[in-house]
């Protein structure tokens, strides 16, 4: 069955359909309904305009492609199953949450909590114009080509991979646990603190005080710019080009550097012994 050209504003325009194709449609109007497609399954829904409340709520075996998802569209995919966001614009507020089987592909958003407790992703050129708190406890994801500005950005996230991406964003990736980022950009305060089992290669890493409170940080082919009070009580290996501004009190490993300005070791709160610094040249 399809659903084509028509215009809804009622609440649960399309609760529960099975199985059909939703095209051209609109989704807005005076009545301001809510939760259009809640509890849905088997649907495709394609060039088609939300401006309403939670249009995706439990949804089981969806595609959805080429939509645009306005600020009124707000926690647009909440409880879904087996969901895929193609070529979409999704610019309301906690876009996605406790969704699974989740795949994202050529699309925008400007969400703020965007991408709460979320499991098994696969995300490929996203862009994320305005967030705070995303993804927030995701677990088990695949990340490419992300474009994301924000902050706090994949607190309390595991088993995450992430790659080809810029990354601007203050108090990235705390409390994280087997985290990669490979090939990528990361600008931003305060970097990984508190992480386990934190793994950047061939990135370019700048900010104040990053990776501090680390377990088991490795560093691979990085640089670092504006990095001062580096890998405060971490256990770290770290290979870096180029020149760290600062370090202070790590805890153990080896950190090799073609420069450090200053290397700052309280004995009274770290073992010197424990940590080997290496200056290359």
């Amino acid at each position: 069955m399809e659903y084509l050209n028509l215009s809804m504003d009622e609440e649960r325009a399309l609760y529960a359909v099975c199985g059909v194709t939703v095209k051209n449609c609109r989704f807005d109007g005076p009545a301001d309904g809510e939760s259009a497609l809640k509890e849905s399954r088997d649907i495709k829904v394609l060039n088609s305009y939300f401006n309403l409340r939670y249009p995706f709520w439990h949804v089981t075996n969806g595609e959805v492609s080429n939509c645009e998802l306005t600020l009124n569209c707000r926690a647009a995919f909440w409880y879904d199953r087996n969901i895929v966001i193609n070529n979409c614009i999704m610019n309301g507020i906690k876009a996605l949450r406790e969704c699974e089987d989740v795949t994202i592909k050529d699309s925008t958003a400007k969400s703020e909590e965007f991408i709460w407790k979320c499991h098994n992703m696969n995300i490929e050129n996203l862009t994320v114009e305005e967030s705070e708190y995303p993804f927030f406890e995701v677990d088990t994801a695949k990340i490419s080509g992300l474009k994301l500005k924000g902050k706090y950005s994949f607190q309390y996230c595991r088993n995450v991979e992430i790659r080809d991406s810029v990354l601007d964003t203050k108090d990235a990736f705390w409390h994280t646990k087997d985290l990669t980022v490979r090939d990528s950009v990361i600008k931003g305060e305060y970097l990984g603190w508190y992480s386990e089992n934190l793994t950047l290669i061939n990135c370019k890493i700048s900010g104040t005080q990053p990776l501090c409170y680390c377990s088991n940080l490795v560093l691979v082919n990085c640089t670092m710019e504006n990095c001062d009070l580096s890998f405060e009580r971490s256990s770290v290996q770290a290979e870096i080009n180029g020149k760290i501004d600062s370090i202070k009190n790590p805890i153990s490993g080896k950190i090799e550097a073609d420069g450090i300005g200053d290397i700052i070791i309280e004995e009274s709160i770290v073992n010197p012994a424990n940590t080997k610094i290496i200056l290359r040249g």
